[in-house]
């Protein structure tokens, strides 16, 4: 990484240092900024199956991450989220909704400090109270939301940074761990990611130098292409032929 992000630990923070600030626009509310938005295309077997649209946002008391889940091979599933996070990258309240085929739901939030899940299967059921010890640092990777991957990078890229002293203003990423919680399988887990080095891709036609990602978890390996401003460009999930394209 070009910039030294040592000691940044505010999540949204990788993007305004690394040069992101570009990326990010002024709002019609005072202090929030747009840090990114768009859209990405799940591809199995090289046909498109799904599209996620998204949004994160930057606002003086937290940062919120919009995102829908919408296939298009005909099932209509659909689904949304919104996380919500304290500037510091911990979590303040994390809401799933399934729109269709079903209507279930799930909220996340803090109760004595750790996590605490509410589970409806469908509106007028009594939600389920379901408690993790679980501290609020845990990051929310949710299933169907390449967004929650995108900040697991963002959140790696600045907190495994290191010092380089063989090379001043640089900074060396080492593997690092990660607990996670995902809401629709109501459990933790651990991963981890590895800064893998840059590589040039072709992308729509056109050849780009991203940065490359790994991310691992029970035994499956995810690779997380970003580009100069830490936005997710492409993913390819090992041994299942899925691949994610940023429109």
């Amino acid at each position: 990484m070009r910039k030294v992000l040592v000691a940044v630990l505010l999540l949204w923070t990788v993007l305004l240092l690394a040069g992101g600030s570009a990326l990010a626009q002024k709002s019609k509310d005072k202090g929030t900024r747009i840090v990114d938005s768009g859209s990405f295309g799940i591809y199995v077997a090289g046909k498109r199956v799904a599209t996620e649209t998204f949004q994160v946002e930057e606002t003086p008391s937290k940062n919120i991450a919009t995102a829908e889940f919408k296939t298009v091979d005909g099932s209509g599933a659909a689904q949304t989220s919104q996380l919500e996070l304290a500037p510091n990258g911990s979590l303040l309240r994390y809401e799933w909704k399934e729109l269709s085929p079903g209507k279930a739901s799930a909220v996340v939030g803090l109760k004595d400090q750790f996590l605490i899940e509410h589970v409806s299967t469908g509106p007028g059921e009594k939600p389920t109270e379901v408690p993790f010890i679980l501290p609020a640092s845990t990051l929310v990777v949710d299933d169907n939301f390449f967004l929650h991957r995108q900040i697991l990078a963002w959140h790696y890229l600045a907190s495994a940074c290191l010092p380089a002293p063989e090379k001043p203003g640089q900074c060396r990423l080492v593997k690092t761990q990660f607990g996670v919680f995902i809401p629709q399988q109501h459990r933790p887990l651990m991963v981890s990611l590895e800064y893998m080095g840059k590589e040039k891709l072709t992308i729509a036609g056109r050849e780009q130098e991203l940065d490359r990602v790994k991310l691992e978890a029970e035994g499956t390996e995810w690779s997380m292409w970003l580009d100069s401003q830490y936005r997710l460009q492409r993913v390819l999930v090992s041994g299942q032929n899925v691949e994610v394209l940023r429109d």
